[in-house]
């Protein structure tokens, strides 16, 4: 859990603009952001629209030192996704949408969120395990993916029926030691050992980790890149059903949940990810973003 637990302070986004599209000057383009009222650890969705005729090129988003991409998804109609996390400060933010010749200069806020605190107590032999070099090294390039295919289509599906047993968020102490700038990047489903882990949406198998690879933290994890930066790893399999390469469908097993890596007990680890972030999945999966 720890490297995909790792830190990643990205001054990012929300916004309190209504939904629909701005009307600016003939010309300019159109930017609407959802959801209306994001907190932290949402996802941004940022959509763009220039106008017919228009010559520019593809729109980017500027946040301080930061670049993302957008991605067309209709005739002149592009979106970029934004993440934010609970280790950033609530409050105004300011980014530029860029395309071509023609800036937007946008006003966004984020609200403020409440997480919960937990006291983790790893058994002897766990507490002092440390990622790998090589461990580290595949899970940061897994991250980095910026596929322009979306491969995923409406809401995610649930990963496991197991009982949610910690929620996106929580800050820890590890055996009586807080845990600083970590929060738990993911949901932990509390399912049996050999219980089916699914696909929650369709993307290309990207990671296939293994204990007897060297991921002593992660365990044995299987990473799916749903497209257009959004990532999935799955985190502490007994098992694994796919391999690197794999085309995945929503609901299609791809491994089961297990006790490997740095755990105190059997359960899956779904962490979601967003241009390397990790944020809530909740809304991916009760809301979606088409």
């Amino acid at each position: 859990m720890i490297s995909f637990l790792s830190l990643g302070l990205v001054g990012i986004v929300a916004i309190a603009l209504p939904i629909t599209f701005s009307t600016p000057a003939v010309g300019a383009l159109q930017v609407r952001v959802s959801p209306t009222n994001p907190k932290l650890g949402d996802t941004i969705a940022v959509a763009i629209e220039q106008q017919p005729g228009t010559t520019g090129s593809t729109p980017t988003i500027k946040l301080q030192d930061k670049t993302y991409p957008a991605f067309e998804i209709a005739p002149n109609r592009f979106r970029a996704m934004l993440p934010t996390t609970p280790l950033e400060q609530p409050g105004v933010r300011r980014f530029q949408v860029i395309a071509g010749d023609q800036v937007r200069n946008m006003a966004v806020k984020v609200g403020n969120r409440s997480f919960p605190i937990q006291r983790i107590n790893l058994p002897p032999g766990k507490s002092g395990i440390s990622a790998t070099q090589y461990e580290l090294d595949r899970v940061a390039a897994f991250k980095k993916l910026v596929t322009p295919q979306k491969y995923w289509n409406g809401a995610f599906a649930r990963p496991n029926k197991g009982r949610i047993s910690a929620i996106y968020g929580v800050r820890r102490y590890y055996n009586g030691k807080f845990a600083k700038d970590y929060y738990h990047r993911g949901v932990d489903y509390a399912g049996g050992v050999g219980s089916p882990v699914v696909a929650p949406a369709s993307g290309r198998v990207a990671l296939v980790g293994t204990v007897s690879q060297g991921f002593r933290i992660h365990g044995n994890i299987v990473g799916i890149d749903h497209g257009q930066g959004v990532t999935s790893a799955f985190l502490h399999l007994s098992r694994i059903d796919v391999k690197e390469g794999d085309m995945v469908k929503p609901g299609q097993v791809i491994g089961a949940v297990g006790a490997t890596g740095a755990v105190t007990g059997p359960h899956l680890h779904w962490g979601l990810y967003v241009h390397g972030e990790a944020v809530d999945p909740v809304p991916w999966r009760e809301q979606g973003f088409n």
